[in-house]
């Protein structure tokens, strides 16, 4: 049997013309599965009853069954999902106070940048996601919410590299955003990724409408080298070079992301020497403060540590946005409920592209000295709100 989300939209058409089936067989589908939240043939009652016997017999609408579902009090719920082969990824729901029903997707099981700070990567890379994976997801995170209301964005921000499964994801995102599938504008869909030149520049060139965000962490090659080991072969300057073409053909404002790890990437210098580096640029930095993961040492920095930051880069004339953390109590971190809830953890095809130790003290300070600075007031962030739905106030915001 086959799964019918894979088949979405031209190769079930084409299963229905050889069925003699009408072409508009294929929407009254979707409208079932992707609108009015069926599950199973037999309840779409307005398909000849030989059609739905028919994809009862070759089809099957869900892969991957639920064995973990949380919730913490800020409204954030969290996934835990079982694949045909018994991987397990994740996904989340975010709500907030604007009505925004926020979807954050997994692109693969595992994932092979080997960022040091992330629980996704510790066991490696072990395949991508399908497309119908993918979808599966948002109809997962869908039938969280009440009837009336529907998912209003996609972040592409979970589990793997986005760019390196992006036919899938393409293909996964032109379902969920066509107005016969879950009607989600491409404007209200962000694809977060680690850096991959070739695929930024593919997506440019795809013809949509998506929201990149650039996960950058670091000013400069030498500490972006530590953090994110695949910089090593591509290096920022060829990242900003793909950006700044995708800006070019899209119009969209690139978002920079920076998870700010206390006494690694948030001192004094790294802001100043990040405001240099995308001084001149349409872009918006989004500062996070880490999520901690219990295996790794890393920390998050005093809230007085990030109001400096976004001092410095305001100072610098950059655009900056605050994402404050989300859904700790259920461990909404990337990664961190699959791994806990893996018996033994083995290295998938690929495994990590580091050892994993914590960046030595001589590392830290050498790339930031020994500045010092006193802690400020409360900041009033400037610059507008991620895109998506904005209202462009100044405020703290909360997405995943």
């Amino acid at each position: 049997m086959d799964h019918l989300l894979d088949w979405f939209p031209d190769r079930l058409e084409s299963w229905l013309g050889e069925r003699r089936q009408p072409a508009y067989r294929a929407g009254q589908i979707r409208q079932w599965i992707l609108r009015r939240r069926v599950d199973q043939f037999e309840q779409m009652t307005d398909l000849p009853k030989q059609l739905r016997s028919q994809l009862a017999d070759q089809f099957f609408i869900w892969s991957s069954r639920l064995l973990s579902r949380q919730q913490a009090d800020d409204g954030t719920e969290k996934l835990l999902l079982e694949l045909a082969d018994r991987e397990r990824i994740e996904c989340v729901l975010l709500r907030d106070d604007r009505h925004h029903r926020t979807a954050c997707i997994s692109t693969q099981v595992g994932c092979g940048m080997g960022c040091r700070f992330c629980a996704s990567g510790l066991g490696g890379l072990v395949r991508n996601l399908s497309t119908g994976e993918l979808l599966e997801q948002l109809l997962h995170l869908d039938r969280l919410l009440p009837a009336g209301e529907r998912l209003t964005h996609i972040v592409v921000m979970g589990m793997g590299e986005p760019l390196a499964n992006l036919d899938h994801l393409l293909a996964a995102l032109a379902v969920a955003t066509d107005s016969q599938g879950l009607g989600i504008g491409a404007r209200r869909v962000t694809i977060s990724t680690v850096g991959l030149p070739a695929g930024i520049v593919r997506l440019a060139e795809a013809g949509v409408q998506y929201h990149l965000a650039i996960s950058l962490h670091a000013p400069d090659d030498a500490l972006r080298n530590q953090l994110v080991p695949a910089n090593r072969s591509v290096g920022i300057k060829a990242i900003l070079e793909a950006a700044d073409h995708y800006f070019q053909t899209t119009g969209r404002r690139i978002t920079y992301e920076y998870v700010l790890i206390e006494g690694v990437n948030d001192q004094p210098c790294h802001a100043r020497a990040l405001a240099a580096l995308l001084r001149g640029r349409k872009a918006l930095v989004n500062l996070i403060p880490l999520n901690p993961v219990p295996e790794l040492p890393y920390r998050t920095p005093a809230w007085a540590q990030v109001e400096r930051f976004v001092q410095l880069l305001q100072t610098g004339g950059i655009n900056v946005h605050v994402r404050y953390r989300k859904g700790d109590q259920i461990e909404a971190a990337c990664g961190q409920l699959r791994r806990r809830t893996m018996e033994t953890v083995s290295f998938g095809r690929e495994g990590p592209k580091d050892s994993g130790e914590p960046i030595p003290t001589s590392h830290r300070q050498m790339a930031c000295g020994t500045e010092k600075h006193t802690p400020g007031r409360t900041v009033q962030l400037s610059g507008q709100e991620a895109e998506g739905g904005s209202s462009g106030r100044n405020r703290f915001t909360s997405v995943t």
